[in-house]
């Protein structure tokens, strides 16, 4: 999975004065991204945004800040071969990165939901990725690719009763393809690194409504549920066409518009069929990134604000109903919003923007009557140091509140009332549900990442006839 929006810059600072303080390191978590997939920006022009209205003791923007990445975990620490290092090495040298990833999830259903027992998930992962300015000497360029194989059972569906959420992160839209062809888009960088373009390829949540921070739970990754249930959002590992122009305005802020074709989500399963996808509507999204960095620890914060409007036409969330019982709205396009924030709230291990304890909350909104989940609410922290002796491992809760739409829970309530099927997995009119997530992630070794996960789901299927459900499981991820 590529890295989050990152920002980057080399022009000297010259608004405000502060106590110095250690250069910041490279950060070295659990689960750290390779070299080529920064992306780092110039800014635009030499000030500060939002960050200036901050008072003095506060605003402790860096330059050297920026170029710290702030990434998704896609693989573990280091390599379980390390005397391929040469050979990468040597490659690198032509402008060619890879890396080979294994992710295995076990989630076991140990008290409520349907049934007890455990399902299996894993993926293999090959990314390699092309830098034109080595290569062929074209400036900025770079072909980015990535093909995986996804195999096994998913507990939701299996054990638990829910229909729409994936407690397992490793699971759907690929189906059991050999090879599923994710990404194949071009990046071009500009305006002296100030600006870039990519255009090909690729999931829409690769860059929109993502980060690092929801990403480490297998719930919300690679990104909250409300925006990647329905159709619209091309959610990874589904790859649609597209393009998205970003730029860092000033030090502090990012900006960045896509867009992007729109097809249902079960479409092209091998990721190849490029020809038979079928197309339905174009998705516009646009998404600002407020970066600071607080007090003497330069503590980063990321605050986003995003907008999507889908042209798609979709049907009326009420479903098939009596026309007697009820009247059918005009099918319509979907608009969603999101507000995303997290913010570290002390250092541990370091000084980049993985080393330290993050709070972390959101909000996100679909138009109602066509969309499946109208409103998610989530909150939680991630946190490094819980025992000082090992001070990269890293301990995350989560918990997430899904309200189904009311259009959708209308024409359910009329369908029960008249004696009609109300469709596959559904017990009742459904309403919310909420999920507690909580995990331990760790390195034993290099090239090795472990993570234990408990999960407690409320209301599993959004109604009341399942009270609840707990799982356990083991997220295992190891990099070639």
């Amino acid at each position: 999975m590529l890295s989050a929006p990152t920002s980057g810059g080399a022009v000297a600072r010259v608004a405000k004065v502060h106590p110095a303080a250690p250069a910041p390191a490279t950060a070295q978590a659990a689960i750290s991204p390779p070299a080529p997939l920064k992306n780092e920006l110039n800014p635009l022009f030499r000030g500060e945004a939002v960050s200036s209205l901050l008072p003095d003791r506060w605003d402790a923007l860096r330059d050297s800040d920026m170029t710290d990445p702030y990434f998704i975990p896609a693989q573990a620490s280091g390599h379980l071969i390390p005397q391929l290092q040469p050979f990468r090495s040597r490659l690198a040298q032509y402008g060619v990165a890879f890396n080979f990833t294994y992710k295995g999830e076990a989630m076991a259903n140990i008290n409520g939901g349907q049934q007890r027992g455990m399902d299996y998930v894993h993926e293999l992962t090959l990314q390699v990725n092309f830098d034109l300015e080595r290569m062929a000497g074209l400036k900025g360029w770079t072909i980015h690719t990535l093909v995986m194989e996804r195999v096994g059972r998913e507990v939701s569906r299996d054990r638990v009763g829910e229909p729409y959420i994936n407690l397992m992160e490793v699971y759907g839209l690929s189906g059991h393809s050999v090879a599923h062809l994710v990404d194949f888009y071009a990046e071009k960088k500009f305006l002296n690194n100030r600006a870039d373009i990519t255009f090909g390829r690729m999931s829409l949540t690769h860059v929109f409504a993502t980060s690092p921070l929801i990403c480490s739970f297998m719930v919300t990754c690679s990104a909250p549920v409300a925006l990647k249930l329905d159709a619209g959002f091309a959610v990874y590992p589904k790859a649609t066409w597209g393009a998205r122009f970003r730029l860092r305005p000033t030090r502090d802020t990012m900006l960045q518009v896509g867009a992007y074709n729109v097809a249902p989500l079960a479409s092209n399963p091998s990721g190849w069929a490029w020809g038979s996808e079928p197309s339905t509507g174009l998705m516009l999204p646009v998404e600002f990134t407020w970066q600071p960095f607080l007090g003497r620890d330069r503590l980063p914060g990321h605050y986003v604000l995003g907008f999507a409007h889908d042209t798609t036409r979709y049907a009326d969330s009420l479903g098939a109903v009596p026309a007697a019982l009820a009247e059918q709205k005009s099918s319509a396009p979907r608009d969603s919003v999101w507000i995303m924030t997290d913010q570290m709230i002390y250092r541990a291990g370091g000084h980049g923007q993985m080393d330290g304890g993050y709070l972390m909350a959101g909000y996100l909104h679909n138009t109602p009557h066509v969309s499946t989940i109208a409103d998610e609410v989530y909150v939680g922290g991630s946190f490094p140091g819980f025992i000082p002796s090992r001070p990269k491992d890293r301990i995350g809760v989560l918990y997430s509140w899904y309200h189904v739409s009311d259009r959708l829970y209308d024409g359910q309530a009329i369908r029960e009332q008249a004696g009609l099927p109300l469709g596959a997995m559904v017990l009742a009119p459904q309403t919310n549900s909420s999920v507690i997530e909580a995990y331990y992630g760790f390195a034993p070794m290099q090239g090795i990442t472990l993570q234990p996960e408990f999960q407690y789901m409320i209301r599993p299927g959004e109604t009341a006839r399942i009270p609840d459900a707990a799982l356990v499981g083991l997220k295992v991820i190891a990099t070639l």
